[in-house]
């Protein structure tokens, strides 16, 4: 863990807890057209996907064809829920601020979408010239195109990295690119649900809060914070 050179944080349910807002609109727009899913169904089948797959695989699932206007309708909906009631997650921006190595995000959101929600929960400053969204590599999670290409353009060796995620196609993606991965369960999302796990993606580590983010990897932490704390 003293050879980490980059830490990568997904964002959506890592960064900002956005996720449970994002299923509970899914949910209700979905069932608009008669078509009944629930938080387990969305977290099982969608955490980490980019909206394209996902509504890809609904409409193969469910034997429906979504009208034309059902993608734009549903993030106009999204921004606004996100406007009233998106929070970063407790913990993140003084874990951040903490680093005593450099940061990036790598995120199956849009940019229009990224640039939206990190100015809403003020992040957009600590994560300026620092993103690497799906629309920049072919092959978007469970694959290793988007993590290596956040590597990459760090000039990071993806060995260095350690990556933050809350999905199984995240882990799986991080997994895929040599990295070393962090699962975080902390998200409003993930909470009373019962997810069976995949023995084919075991992360490093699971950490619930930020609050232990530096518990396994003190040298993470920049000497100043050190000193701050003591």
């Amino acid at each position: 863990m003293d050879s980490f050179e980059l830490v990568i944080f997904d964002c959506d349910g890592v960064l900002i807890d956005s996720e449970v807002i994002s299923a509970q609109m899914l949910i209700a727009e979905l069932a608009e057209y008669g078509v009944a899913v629930d938080r387990a169904y969305v977290a099982k089948h969608f955490l980490g996907r980019s909206y394209p797959v996902v509504l890809s695989q609904i409409q193969a699932d469910f034997g429906i064809v979504l009208p034309a206007g059902f993608e734009a309708d549903y993030r106009a909906r999204l921004l606004a829920a996100f406007d009233a009631d998106l929070q970063v997650m407790p913990g993140v921006t003084e874990t951040i601020d903490r680093l005593r190595v450099p940061y990036c995000l790598a995120t199956s959101s849009s940019p229009k979408r990224l640039d939206h929600t990190l100015r809403i929960v003020g992040l957009d400053a600590r994560f300026q010239g620092r993103t690497t969204t799906a629309s920049e590599v072919a092959h978007g999670k469970p694959a290793p195109d988007l993590f290596l290409r956040a590597a990459e353009k760090s000039g990071t060796p993806p060995a260095r990295c350690l990556v933050i995620e809350d999905s199984v196609a995240g882990i799986r993606a991080a997994l895929s690119a040599g990295m070393t991965v962090w699962h975080f369960t902390g998200g409003s999302h993930l909470t009373g649900l019962d997810l069976p796990s995949d023995p084919e993606v075991r992360p490093h580590r699971t950490i619930e809060t930020y609050a232990e983010f530096f518990d396994p990897a003190p040298e993470l932490k920049s000497e100043a914070a050190v000193n701050d704390t003591r």
